[in-house]
């Protein structure tokens, strides 16, 4: 067993990482009781560090070396040999062993960070939702483990996680399509680009136009059709347990609202919702949960 101070300066490592970056993670995460938040900061923690191996300037060999240390690290999180020196690792074992996460989605995150290096177009939606459910669905299947529900909901759950995450992923290279394209990477499929007559180089370009607008509606009505399908999946029961996930949902389908209010102008600044605005949405959905649960 570990020394406890060890134990914790790893959840303060997680806990700094999560509130450094000030992303939409952490002010869902504000409400959440120690453990649970603490599991939630390791699991960013995480994919944080993972997607920094892809995005940090280096040669491929090099990023895929990252790689594979981390799927080292994962032998260890789910071992039963001494403890993980990294931090995060020692924080993933702790919630691995309390919330019972899979390591198959947590593999998933490395593979689809993995795309990220060996590939930088998508021909189809196929393709792409394969990427979208690595990188976010599987973020999504780790955390209901962390939130809990009804095990007779599980695959109910399940489909919640997993088109909510899809939707996130969506919204977020919906916003990002221009920082994307200036790194060499295109995520909207080839073949709807084609099919809307925007060229790649309208891309690199930032060139707006009737056709990419047109393209842009049609994969925000993507995400919305996801964001409808998590909603319908589970009941307000399921949805106070999933508060958090609520509250991440909602942030998002925010920003996915601002692009479609900016008629996708996402060649200026970079879009976001208001710290005030995310501070409004959590502090809702908190107070719908425990009112929801009193009534209950």
């Amino acid at each position: 067993m570990p020394q406890s101070s060890f134990i914790e300066n790893a959840a303060a490592y997680c806990r700094k990482l999560t509130t450094r970056s000030q992303s939409n993670f952490y002010y869902a995460f504000l409400f959440l009781p120690r453990e649970r938040r603490e599991a939630l900061e390791a699991v960013y923690a995480y994919c944080r560090l993972v997607d920094d191996v892809v995005d940090e300037e280096a040669p491929a060999a090099d990023k895929l070396d990252g790689i594979a240390r981390w799927r080292r690290e994962l032998d260890q999180v789910f071992g039963d040999g001494p403890e993980p020196a990294h931090p995060v690792s020692a924080k993933l074992r702790e919630a691995v062993r309390r919330f019972s996460i899979h390591r198959e989605d947590m593999e998933a995150v490395i593979d689809g960070c993995a795309m990220d290096i060996e590939k930088n177009r998508y021909q189809n939606w196929d393709e792409l939702r394969t990427y979208c459910y690595r990188v976010a669905s599987a973020v999504g299947l780790m955390c209901i483990e962390i939130f809990g529900y009804q095990p007779d909901k599980r695959d109910k759950v399940r489909e919640y996680a997993i088109d909510l995450g899809i939707a996130l992923q969506l919204t977020n290279i919906l916003r990002d399509v221009a920082e994307d394209a200036r790194r060499g990477r295109i995520y909207l499929p080839a073949d709807e680009l084609a099919a809307f007559g925007v060229s790649e180089d309208d891309l690199l370009a930032g060139r707006k136009s009737r056709e990419l607008g047109r393209l842009m509606r049609a994969q925000a009505q993507r995400a919305r059709a996801h964001y409808l399908r998590a909603r319908a999946a589970i009941g307000p029961a399921d949805k106070r347990q999933l508060v958090i996930a609520e509250i991440m949902g909602d942030i998002y389908y925010a920003l996915l609202e601002k692009l479609e209010e900016s008629r996708f102008d996402v060649f200026g600044p970079k879009l976001t919702v208001r710290r005030r605005r995310k501070m409004a949405i959590a502090l809702r959905n908190f107070a719908q949960a425990k009112l929801g649960a009193l009534s209950g």
